[in-house]
């Protein structure tokens, strides 16, 4: 917990003031404070998180109305981790904003602290990113306006919120890829294991019908987002509890998508089951289902919520463990497995801050698309930064360095002669790199995962005399501007393949970030942005020109220009994917 009053605006954004001395503020910001009083609360005093999302979603929606100058509804909702319960007396503060806004549709982030009245202590409960639809009007689909980021904060959420909707996208594709080569290699192995105390699957499972009523819905006649997920949680809680015959404690929601809408008048079924148990948590899967009359059953919405049971000290108890039902019930058990190192692999990846990310991950398929967005993340937060100093300048090409938090970045920019698409594909493939930067002895593709990224080696030669080497495995992830806003990215980092240890020959080097930002300045004209963050393996090639007392970088982004110049026509720009 945090006793610092300031934590919300650290956690957002610092004071910022116009021209007309007037404090800044977002003009889509919506701010919600609640007390909980009993009528929120289980029976352990603590917040229901069904009520939370209630008004998270109505936070988020109201936010989203309020630029859109629409209705919204509510598309999908990312993964939630809840760090703390919230009790009965303590205040819930949320404040949810727009990110950025796509044709129709907008990211909004959401914000949840909650505050102790008695002891004047705050702490944040959890972060999430809702995706909002504007509604069409009479005068047909709606064209969202842009959203105009001002602050440091804002720009970067701007930027990140691009990466987070290409993750969206094709988020369904990959877990079903991943949950399918994951549940072939288990087999019948897991199942082999059988627990005499057991319990079983069937004994969970829960199954609910709610009435839509005038109340349940939203000021556009259909059920209330939030509420559909307050029921889905509340069946969840049930189901976890038959399992464990005590009352657990959620923290987890995996991304969601609101498959159609319900309405006044609905029967709403909803399902629930637990599909695994594993030492210290649970997933439970939940549905939910509308009808009117005797039509068909409409699918609304899937969840996944991972549960604790928490003892009295809030250390997670050891859970009983579960035998599955048959057929469908083997496979949600190895589903579930496959999903569990999902989610290991995504947190592992994406909730260290940046400081407390290791240098190399290792790649596999199955995170692939949380490296990947690390690795474009990472990247965008640093060229975010506002703070840089420069530290030497020659003929256009200027060095500048940012020391923060006891690390050191740098970044390198010029401006090229060349239009931005050509230079994106010239600088897309490293195999090409060592026509321009002596740094570069070797360069060999070793996994072409896809049209986006693909893994590299390469060989440096060595910084002093008679020393060996450096090789590294790096992950080269590729980004298309999204809109004009955005630049071209190629952003870089540190992998292990287990094909590929390091060797005698060379020292094993690591990059944690660093890459491109590509801008167009004109049609002809590029500016061309390099950034690192300083590892020991790379701090001895630049070291020099940090001090003052060289100027490689300039020699080697001299030959950057004229190298891209001199294949600006060519059609060997193109990416390896696209020959």
């Amino acid at each position: 917990m945090a006793s610092d009053r300031t934590l919300e605006g650290s956690v957002l954004d610092p004071l910022f003031i116009l021209e007309s001395g007037e404090v800044y503020r977002n003009p889509t910001e919506v701010k919600m404070s609640q007390i909980v009083l009993p009528c929120h609360a289980n029976h352990c005093g603590e917040l229901s998180v069904g009520q939370l999302l209630k008004w998270m979603d109505s936070t988020a929606c109201l936010s989203a109305e309020r630029h859109a100058g629409c209705s919204c509804i509510t598309a999908s909702v990312d993964d939630i981790h809840f760090e703390h319960t919230i009790g009965v007396g303590q205040v819930v503060n949320i404040i949810a904003k727009v990110n950025r806004a796509f044709t129709s549709s907008m990211e909004v982030g959401i914000l949840v602290t909650c505050e102790d009245l008695y002891t004047n202590k705050l702490w944040k409960v959890c972060r999430a990113f809702g995706t909002f639809v504007a509604r069409r009007t009479e005068a047909g689909k709606v064209q969202l306006k842009q959203v105009i980021p001002r602050t440091q904060m804002e720009q970067m959420e701007y930027s990140l919120a691009a990466e987070r909707r290409r993750m969206r996208l094709i988020h369904a594709e990959t877990i079903t890829d991943l949950l399918s080569s994951s549940a072939a290699q288990l087999g019948e192995c897991v199942l082999a294991q059988q627990y005499q105390d057991a319990v079983p699957a069937e004994r969970t499972r829960v199954e609910s019908v709610e009435l839509v009523l005038p109340p349940h819905a939203n000021h556009q006649v259909s059920t209330f987002g939030g509420q559909i997920m307050a029921w889905m949680e509340n069946v969840a809680t049930i189901a976890a509890s038959r399992l464990c015959n005590a009352h657990p404690t959620l923290r987890t929601i995996d991304m969601f998508h609101f498959r159609g809408p319900s309405h006044i008048g609905d029967r709403l079924v909803l399902k629930a089951i637990v599909n695994n148990a594993f030492k210290n948590s649970m997933e439970v899967g939940v549905c939910a289902e509308a009808y009117q009359g005797g039509e068909p059953l409409r699918h609304i919405n899937s969840a996944f919520m991972t549960f604790e049971v928490l003892d009295s000290d809030k250390k997670p108890c050891t859970l009983p463990r579960i035998r599955p039902e048959p057929v469908d019930g083997k496979r949600r058990y190895q589903e579930a497995i496959a999903r569990k190192k999902i989610r290991l692999d995504r947190k592992y990846i994406l909730s260290c801050k940046q400081t407390e990310v290791p240098l190399s991950v290792p790649w596999d398929p199955s995170n692939q698309m949380y490296l990947s967005y690390n690795n474009v993340s990472a990247l965008k937060l640093m060229a975010a930064r506002n703070n840089w100093m420069l530290t030497s300048e020659k003929k256009k090409v200027s060095l500048y360095t940012l020391e923060e938090n006891q690390v050191l970045c740098f970044k390198v920019e010029m401006h090229v002669n060349v239009p931005a698409e050509q230079t994106f594909h010239l600088l897309s493939d490293l195999r090409r790199r060592q026509e321009w930067d002596r740094h570069y002895e070797n360069c060999e593709v070793i996994i072409q995962v896809d049209e986006e990224d693909t893994i590299y080696r390469v060989a440096t030669p060595s910084v002093g005399k008679g020393g060996k080497g450096q090789d590294f495995i790096l992950l080269a992830s590729r980004r298309k501007p999204c809109d004009a806003r955005d630049p071209y990215l190629i952003a870089l980092r540190s992998v292990t393949l287990p094909t590929h240890p390091p060797t005698e020959e060379y020292t094993r080097g690591e990059v944690l970030c660093a890459g491109f930002s590509i801008w167009e300045a004109s049609s002809t004209v590029t500016k061309i942005t390099y950034y690192n963050q300083a590892t020991p393996g790379v701090l001895p090639y630049i070291s020099t020109d940090i001090a003052g007392l060289s100027s490689g970088f300039y020699c080697s982004f001299s030959a950057c220009s004229h190298f891209l110049e001199a294949n600006k026509d060519s059609l060997a720009a193109l990416p390896p994917s696209a020959l």
